[in-house]
Order: structure tokens, then sequence, then C-alpha cells
């Protein structure tokens, strides 16, 4: 999925991904817990790696860090700060931009519930360094999962792309949702299917897409 959580890597763990996207685009990524309030992690990859032809690759890797200022407990939930670069889908070097912007600077706050389950709840606020011109807004963005048993969870999100609704902008106005499935098959090895942009907030590209992305920590 695109949104943050505030949720963290345990201590000197690593979480590896790799995200097949549309245009036979890959976008692969490492990300490891330094200490117990700060993650840091890169991303790099580009479209028609699955295919023929030649590959375009993004213009930059990306670069994402997370710093937790408050750990959740019983009553309040926890918050981190945070920078990712990295944006999503195709990249538009006319327009300086990903589809999907990278999420840039934001605040971001979750909490988790034992009702339902296991069901965790996310919202935030953040400022993308791919806003340019009208598109300067600040943005906000909420989530949530729920886990069926321990190796099936549903996961929702809504990006409202207040900074992406300009008359000459990517989006329509109506922001971004995602929902997804994420299978476990072990303590390491995560899969998940994502059907993205559901309200069909993009000029450029029609209907919803699928995405599968397969974490492993």
């Amino acid at each position: 999925m695109v949104v943050p959580t505030a949720n963290f890597l345990s201590l000197r763990h690593f979480q590896l991904k790799l995200r097949v996207y549309d245009l036979g685009g890959m976008l692969a990524g490492l990300t490891v817990g330094l200490t117990p309030r700060l993650m840091f992690g890169v991303t790099y990859g580009g479209q028609n790696i699955v295919g023929h032809g030649k590959i375009n690759w993004n213009e930059s890797p990306g670069v994402n860090i997370r710093y937790r200022v408050k750990f959740e407990n019983e009553r309040y939930p926890a918050i981190s700060i945070g920078f990712n670069s990295q944006g999503y889908g195709t990249y538009y070097s006319e327009l300086k931009r990903y589809q999907i912007k990278s999420m840039g600077f934001y605040v971001v706050t979750s909490k988790n519930f034992t009702f339902l389950k296991d069901l965790g709840l996310h919202g935030g606020i953040n400022y993308s360094g791919e806003n340019k011109g009208a598109e300067k807004d600040l943005n906000f963005f909420i989530g949530a999962h729920l886990y069926i048993d321990r190796d099936l969870s549903l996961v929702w999100e809504y990006n409202f792309a207040t900074n992406d609704n300009d008359e000459n902008s990517i989006g329509k106005g109506k922001g971004y949702m995602n929902a997804a499935v994420r299978w476990a098959f072990s303590n390491k090895l995560m899969i998940e299917f994502s059907i993205k942009n559901l309200l069909k907030n993009n000029k450029m590209v029609e209907g919803v897409e699928k995405l599968e992305e397969l974490p492993n920590e």
C-alpha cells in the first residue's frame, strides 16, 4: 500500500519489498530498523522491467526515514514523523512527478484495538516534495487494517490528494482509495494483492489498477 503508518520494524530487523505494477513496472525496497525509534530505507525501480523494450528507470532512488515520537499504549496512539521521496506508478518527467505523489514530509498516528480480532487505524498529514505550481497544498490520509486470522488481513487506505486536484493536475479531485488482501505464508514472507484507485481518480489512467507486493522481513 502507499500511505505510511506509525508502526515500526523491530530493532536490527529488516524488510525487503518487491512491488509489481502496470506497464511492466517494478519497485524494490529495503528498510532497516536502526533503533527502537528510527527506521531508514531506500527504494528504486522503473517501468518496462517485465516485458520487451527499453527499461525506463526512475529518475532517482527513493529515500524514506521515520522517527517514532511517541510509543503506543493502552490509552494513547503511537505518533511518528518521517520523510519519503518515493512516489508510485509512472514517473512523468515532463511534470517532474510520479502518478501518485510521494508523501514527502509527514506526521502520522496509529492505534491498534483488540475488538474485531485485531483492528488498526491510522491517519496523518503530509507535504510532498513533488508539489508544483498551484498544487502546493497540505495533504491528508487515513487507513485501516483488520486481521481476519493469523495469516490473512485486509487493508484499506484513502489519500485525500488535496495536493493533486488542480485543473492541470493528474487527479480529478476524488482522492485515491486503495484496498488490499495480505497473506502471510510464514513469519518472514507475505504477499499482498492490491486494487488501486477505486474512485478512478486519474485523468491518465482509466479504471482501477491491480498490484502485487512481496514484503519480506
